[in-house]
């Protein structure tokens, strides 16, 4: 919204600043961080008297969870409100790409914050049927793959980019909508099987924001692309500015959810961030390097998919329990070695995602 100050701009005055999408991007970072400092004490105080005894805690889970009751849930409330507030005082609020991100982010927390709702209401760990869910995201999803693909330049609309061969484009015709909606329904699962520790989903998914934002500003410039030899996406740059944001939410909270929480995240917070992820990768053209910087929420993911059809066949287990993170638990690792481990590996990941930017 303030980017049309620039407007007032002769071109060397206060003003001028705000026609750059790194300036706007820094101030969106700063506004959903101080949102996060002033509201989330307030916002966690209302979640706990109105929750009681706030998220329900899985019987079968490690025993050292039992010592969480009446933690509260749905503080995901407060990455998004940060995040919402910044982007639409910040962003562009004409560019396509920032309204079907926000789209997929406030659409999948409504999923999430139903869930959320029917578990502290019923204090029961099953929430909304994972069917329902499931059908409501894939619409979500079906939605945003069809506007990127009708907003994405004439030449890569439908079609999929690879890294490091960056002169191959697949065209996959009318399959770009399910292999997108794949994308963004499995990042948003994905990131909500990994928040099972205090801590854990919030720093990756702000390390993969992060590299996200910075492929979108690359791609979405055309000296760089020409420089680097990937894609051109005009317009994708401006989800720098909500990806700012998300980290200063981010951090806004992970100030009350390091261990030991003071509140929970909840689906509401880990189906909307998986979500956008998800909804960015496709926007940028860059689906499969969402692979590799959400490379920890992949291997969360295939633990749960790898241990259910194991012990179908089976009735064996492959790990002690999963998603992975409570496998580590159950080995004796401490909950913030575990949580601290995985920061590492995302890390990591991310600067190899970064990485096939310049590989050729």
């Amino acid at each position: 919204m303030l980017y049309w100050l620039a407007n007032l701009s002769d071109g060397g005055d206060v003003f001028n600043l705000f026609r750059y999408i790194t300036f706007r991007a820094g101030a969106a970072f700063f506004t959903a961080l101080i949102f996060g400092f002033l509201f989330g004490r307030p916002l966690i105080d209302i979640l706990r008297r109105k929750q009681g005894k706030g998220q329900p805690i899985r019987s079968d889970g490690p025993q050292t969870h039992f010592a969480k009751a009446g933690t509260p849930t749905m503080g995901g409330l407060l990455i998004l409100s940060a995040m919402l507030f910044s982007t639409l005082l910040w962003a562009r609020l004409d560019n396509g790409y920032i309204w079907i991100t926000l789209g997929v982010t406030y659409g999948y927390a409504l999923i999430g914050f139903a869930d959320d709702y029917a578990k502290v209401t019923k204090q029961n760990v099953k929430g909304v049927s994972s069917r329902t869910r499931m059908l409501l995201g894939l619409a979500l999803a079906a939605v945003a793959a069809v506007a990127a693909a009708w907003l994405h330049p004439a030449d890569l609309s439908n079609r999929l980019a690879l890294p490091i061969f960056k002169d191959v484009l697949i065209n996959l015709s009318y399959f770009f909508i399910p292999f997108g909606m794949l994308v963004i329904v499995g990042a948003a699962n994905a990131v909500n099987l990994t928040d099972g520790l205090d801590g854990l989903a919030i720093m990756p998914a702000m390390i993969a924001a992060g590299t996200l934002g910075a492929i979108a500003y690359v791609v979405g410039r055309v000296d760089f692309t020409n420089y680097l030899g990937v894609h051109f996406v005009p317009g994708t740059g401006e989800l720098l500015v909500f990806t700012a944001a998300l980290i200063g939410g981010g951090l806004g909270f992970l100030w009350y959810n390091a261990p030991p929480a003071a509140v929970f995240m909840g689906d509401t917070g880990s189906l909307a961030l998986g979500g956008a992820l998800g909804a960015i990768a496709v926007c940028t053209k860059h689906e499969l390097v969402l692979a590799i910087v959400g490379g920890l929420f992949v291997v969360e993911a295939l633990s749960v998919i790898i241990q259910v059809a194991y012990f179908k066949r089976t009735g064996k287990r492959v790990f002690l329990m999963a998603p992975i993170h409570h496998h580590f638990e159950k080995k004796g690792w401490a909950e913030p070695q575990i949580v601290i481990r995985f920061w590492i590996i995302s890390l990591i990941l991310a600067l190899i995602g970064l990485a096939t930017l310049k590989i050729r």
